[in-house]
């Protein structure tokens, strides 16, 4: 595909207008400001009058099934919300609910310009095929409430995991990934932790892990663990020695940041579920301000309701200057770059996120019609604050179109909404 005349968020995050971008296979493999010299090597001609074109976006931390649980775990607190209905629920999911659920949030986050998440679930095979529907990128982990006093090896999860990463990880031209998971600290003895941290350090791989998400989990872990904060319990049990996607982060102590720094933790701020829960905030201001790993994520449908990842943007776009009380702090820029090439490289995609010849061609083109676009006087503010999620109107993953214009190529996605809408159901009926 050429895109041609179209506006563009270049490598640096800055609008450049009236752009040729050109695509071959799965790669950028121009970008002008005049057409290339032998366009009809490109294909398909895109017209770029009144769009914007910019890096897709990258989801750091989802649950892709629970689409199943939408609207059915409301107005509870992290404790209550997992124990009285979301684990209930879980209980009841087939492999097969696993994969029409996956599907449903594969074709919403194409919808909304995600072409990349990192998952934490069950069900990996399922989940897999349902990725590979669209041509989406995963990191995927096979989720593991480890509890018992017994070694990791002792939990079938264990053996799975092994024959996971042999058969999957680096499948599909790379675009699965298999990470390890660790739940969170309170869901996890101290054994299985180092043993998980041990394998994926021998291994290479990364982990996925949900890391101070209340006020309540960092107090219970520091009476665990002779007063250590979680940062403080993972990084003295060796968790931090393998590349790590923390989810949440938002109750941060003294020191806490040090640590993570330190590590190049990748921190999935997930802004509209940690208000909904009422969680709090995390400090993401002061990350930015070191230079940290920030992404963005969605969170589960459960604590959520929608992958519209703009939304998130524009939440992390405000809740941060209404509560620092400063009107310039965390900047359009840093949003999007927070969702695109620091997601990216949260999955160890080193070659994703940016508008760049020789990158992949994870792409999104949003229309900027509307009149909620005009004047486009600041182009990024205009994204985050004044556009929407709707306005994306092609999604393109490793040079495919995941998404254009209210279709999905090969997705039928009346059945796929009628499939989730009856599973939903049953579950429900028989809790």
């Amino acid at each position: 595909m050429l895109f041609s005349n179209i506006g563009i968020i270049d490598e640096n995050f800055e609008y450049q207008a009236g752009k040729h971008v050109g695509v071959q296979g799965d790669r950028i493999t121009y970008v002008g400001d005049a057409a290339p010299e032998n366009p009809q090597d490109f294909g398909r001609r895109y017209d770029g009058t009144n769009r914007l074109l910019m890096p897709a976006l990258y989801n750091a931390h989802a649950h892709a099934p629970m689409t199943l649980l939408r609207g059915f775990a409301e107005n509870l607190p992290l404790s209550r919300w997992l124990n009285e209905k979301c684990w209930p629920f879980e209980a009841k999911i087939t492999p097969e609910d696993i994969y029409w659920s996956t599907l449903l949030a594969c074709a919403e986050m194409a919808r909304y310009g995600v072409v990349g998440f990192t998952d934490m679930y069950y069900g990996t095979e399922e989940r897999i095929a349902a990725v590979n529907k669209l041509n989406m990128k995963a990191n995927l982990c096979e989720g593991l409430l480890a509890l018992e006093p017994k070694p990791y090896s002792d939990y079938p999860v264990c053996a799975k995991n092994e024959e996971l990463v042999a058969k999957y990880h680096g499948s599909s031209d790379g675009r699965i990934k298999v990470d390890y998971n660790i739940h969170a600290e309170y869901t996890s003895t101290p054994e299985v932790c180092q043993e998980i941290a041990a394998i994926a350090k021998e291994k290479g791989l990364r982990i996925h892990l949900h890391l101070s998400e209340t006020q309540n989990e960092v107090a219970e872990c520091k009476e665990r663990h002779d007063g250590m904060t979680p940062p403080a319990y993972f990084e003295s049990i060796g968790v931090l020695d393998v590349p790590v996607t923390a989810a949440h982060c938002v109750w941060m102590e003294e020191g806490d940041l040090d640590i993570l720094q330190r590590h190049g933790v990748f921190v999935a701020n997930c802004p509209v579920s940690n208000m909904k829960l009422g969680s709090g905030f995390a400090p993401i201001p002061a990350m930015l301000e070191r230079g940290m790993n920030v992404c963005v994520g969605s969170d589960g449908m459960a604590s959520n309701n929608n992958h519209n990842l703009f939304s998130d943007l524009y939440v992390m776009g405000l809740v941060y200057k209404g509560s620092t009380l400063d009107p310039a702090v965390v900047d359009p820029a840093q949003i999007l770059r927070a969702a695109t090439r620091t997601g990216a490289l949260s999955q160890g995609r080193e070659d994703c996120g940016l508008v760049k010849e020789g990158f992949k061609a994870d792409l999104c083109v949003l229309d900027t019609a509307g009149p909620q676009w005009a004047p486009l006087t600041a182009p990024l503010y205009n994204v985050v604050f004044a556009g929407e999620g709707s306005d994306v109107v092609l999604t393109m993953s490793d040079g495919a179109v995941a998404y254009e214009q209210g279709e999905w190529p090969g997705l039928d996605l009346e059945e796929v909404k009628r499939e989730v809408a009856a599973r939903t159901k049953r579950i429900i009926e028989s809790l």
